[in-house]
């Protein structure tokens, strides 16, 4: 099936933010995990949720901005 142009680049961008928030999200986490507080005094590395949620936001505010 033929596919318009605009089509393929709302699919192309879709994967690009995807793509992105993959990335985004294992690199929260692997931050917290690798680099994070140790002692949990931090509120932001103490929590791999909100590490990994932070990465995400990051991620696809990259993606966005990528061309």
């Amino acid at each position: 099936m033929f596919r318009g142009l605009r089509e393929r680049k709302v699919t192309s961008m879709l994967l690009q933010i995807v793509i992105g928030a993959a990335l985004g999200s294992a690199a929260g986490f692997a931050w917290q995990r690798f680099v994070g507080c140790s002692t949990g005094a931090c509120p932001l590395m103490s929590n791999p949720w909100i590490s990994t949620a932070y990465g995400l936001v990051a991620g696809v505010l990259v993606a966005i901005n990528v061309r």
